[in-house]
């Protein structure tokens, strides 16, 4: 089971939310060939160290825990890369995923998470791969659009699905999104397809105070995937290119609000003035 959020608790997930979105500028600054994927985190922590945020990524337990703030998956990478050596090359894909917490006053520990995932270019990229971008920031798009007008989940999953393999490019299917609230990942699971299984015992209804991670993950070739030696880089089984975008989304009596979208009013924006790139 999972809970629906409040009014003041969308608004507090918002601040947060704010800042996820600020790091992704700080990213999408960063990207050019000749920069390591370690200085691009690098720069997003010290962002979040500077607002008192607290990084959602860094220290997940695994195997290994995760090193970084970010997962920066590059071309074949699917999800949870992690930054290091590798330098970006001009015609590469860089998909760059980040969260914070942004914690309750006088807490070390309770707050509101934001999630959220951009694929950016390297340079000029090949049509193919400028396809797999545009087909897959769509395909979110779509969940944004058809939310506020749907029952149950699996009605917007569908229409994802089939827009994506209408493209020609496979969903991944061993990955979805999550719902968010105090914790980065909680109920429900929010895949980008349709299943009976999915159908039958997990569909969810839409309605105001729902709060979730929509993050399409979309491959160019087979949807089947594999996890390298270090436990956590997940890349396409055939290695063919693959993107992946991410918003929190929270359905509010009035709409759909894009929580880690960019600022929608002058005091939001007031809010990150001295944080916006030049």
């Amino acid at each position: 089971m999972f809970t629906y959020k409040s009014t003041l608790e969308i608004e507090k997930m918002r601040k947060a939310g704010l800042f996820v979105w600020h790091a992704l500028q700080i990213a999408k600054g960063m990207i050019r060939p000749g920069v390591t994927t370690a200085e691009v985190d690098a720069q997003v922590e010290r962002f979040y160290m500077d607002q008192g945020v607290v990084p959602l990524f860094k220290g997940v337990p695994g195997v290994v825990p995760f090193p970084a703030v970010t997962c920066i998956s590059v071309n074949e990478e699917i999800v949870h890369g992690i930054p290091g050596s590798r330098t970006l090359t001009e015609g590469d894909i860089v998909g760059v995923d980040t969260g914070c917490k942004l914690l309750d006053p006088g807490s070390k520990v309770r707050g509101w998470c934001g999630d959220s995932a951009v694929t950016f270019s390297v340079g000029t990229i090949s049509k193919d791969a400028q396809k797999l971008l545009d087909v897959t920031q769509q395909a979110l798009q779509i969940a944004i659009d058809e939310i506020p007008r749907a029952k149950v989940w699996s009605e917007v999953a569908r229409k994802m699905e089939k827009y994506v393999k209408g493209n020609g490019f496979s969903v991944v299917e061993s990955l979805v999104g999550h719902g968010i609230g105090r914790q980065m990942h909680e109920a429900p699971q929010v895949p980008n397809y349709v299943s009976q299984e999915f159908i039958r015992s997990e569909d969810f209804k839409i309605k105001p105070g729902l709060v979730i991670a929509v993050e399409p993950m979309v491959n160019m070739g087979t949807n089947q995937i594999r996890v390298l030696g270090d436990h956590w880089t997940i890349v396409s089984k055939d290695l063919k290119f693959s993107a992946h975008f991410e918003h929190t989304l929270a359905v509010t009596s009035s709409g759909i609000r894009v929580l880690t979208g960019p600022p929608e009013s002058e005091e939001e924006r007031m809010d990150l003035t001295p944080y916006l790139p030049v």
